[in-house]
């Protein structure tokens, strides 16, 4: 088995503020717009070296994108910036249409995302983003594993010409990818080859899927860690080819069953390659009060609950 090394906890959507520096460094036309959470969304670095492109638009998620929406018809690459709830669920309508419907080339970077936003609680935990992002036409969802990722899915988003979506979260998680590896869109990542089973995932899943991966392996369990950072559109190819050579998998996520992950992979599977297919994700429920550990485990989304869903697949 490869074997991950943790290089530091850092928090995801630190990887994003280092990404949006790096593409602004990169490209002058790259600007910054946030709800009043520059701090939150790490922006303040980019807001310093380059403080004529950065836009403070109040708590006013609505007239920020249509803003931004504006200045990406003007050959500006805007990022907007807010917590998740508040980036998709507050401003849908707008989304809808003045991003997504022109194809406008806006950039919505998402952080708090999922349960992990921790003691802030079910108001402030979207686990339903991924679901009204997935619907709307042409938007390009990514949800990176960690920091390193994160901050090359970013500068990969300014590159892209479109509507893209990025979610990230607040608690400092492992960091253990190569921090050079570009980012491809659309591409799914084969962490760990294996040949029992597959264990799809994105974002905070990935080290999680990693970890009981390894504790498998020492019980002659073979599993094969597949990191699909990309859900729209999705590496029909890689998730195809890894159930064809393990004959089943499990699709773990930070939200719901509806219109996550696992429902996209499932309905690809369905017409391409039909596999048995178990699923760990938030279920139907809102979340909840808690630490980031203490509520991964109690929605069953950490390592030793992977190894029991493995097990009781097998």
């Amino acid at each position: 088995m490869k074997k991950y090394i943790d290089s530091g906890k850092k928090d995801t959507r630190s990887g994003f503020g280092e990404g949006l520096l790096r593409a602004g460094k990169a490209d002058e036309r790259v600007l910054a717009l946030t709800a009043d959470l520059k701090g939150s969304l790490k922006m303040d670095a980019f807001a310093a070296e380059f403080p004529e492109r950065f836009i403070q638009c109040g708590i006013a998620e609505a007239n920020m994108v249509g803003a931004a929406a504006g200045l990406a018809i003007a050959g500006k690459i805007p990022f907007i910036g807010s917590f998740a709830e508040f980036v998709t669920g507050r401003v849908y309508d707008q989304l809808r249409q003045e991003v997504s419907y022109g194809k406008t080339n806006v950039k919505i970077a998402s952080s708090h995302a999922g349960i992990t936003l921790g003691e802030d609680g079910a108001t402030h935990q979207t686990m339903e983003d991924i679901a009204l992002m997935r619907a709307l036409p042409d938007m390009v969802v990514v949800n990176p594993c960690d920091y390193n990722q994160t901050m090359q899915a970013t500068i990969a988003a300014a590159k892209y010409e479109g509507p893209v979506y990025l979610r990230f979260g607040r608690p400092s998680v492992p960091n253990f990818t190569d921090p050079e590896q570009p980012f491809e869109i659309g591409k799914a990542y084969v962490m760990n080859e294996g040949k029992d089973i597959t264990v799809f995932c994105c974002g905070h899943l990935v080290w999680e899927a990693l970890q009981a991966a390894e504790a498998l392996e020492a019980e002659g369990i073979s599993v094969e860690v597949v990191n699909v950072a990309t859900i729209k559109p999705l590496d029909e190819e890689a998730i195809v080819a890894s159930v064809r050579k393990t004959g089943k998998a499990i699709v773990a996520e930070e939200h719901n069953m509806a219109g996550g992950l696992g429902e996209a992979i499932s309905g690809l599977l369905a017409q391409k390659q039909p596999t048995r297919l178990c699923f760990m994700n938030g279920g139907d429920r809102f979340g909840q009060t808690g630490t980031p550990a203490e509520l991964m485990a109690l929605y069953g989304l950490d390592a030793a609950h992977i190894v029991e869903k493995v097990k009781a697949i097998l």
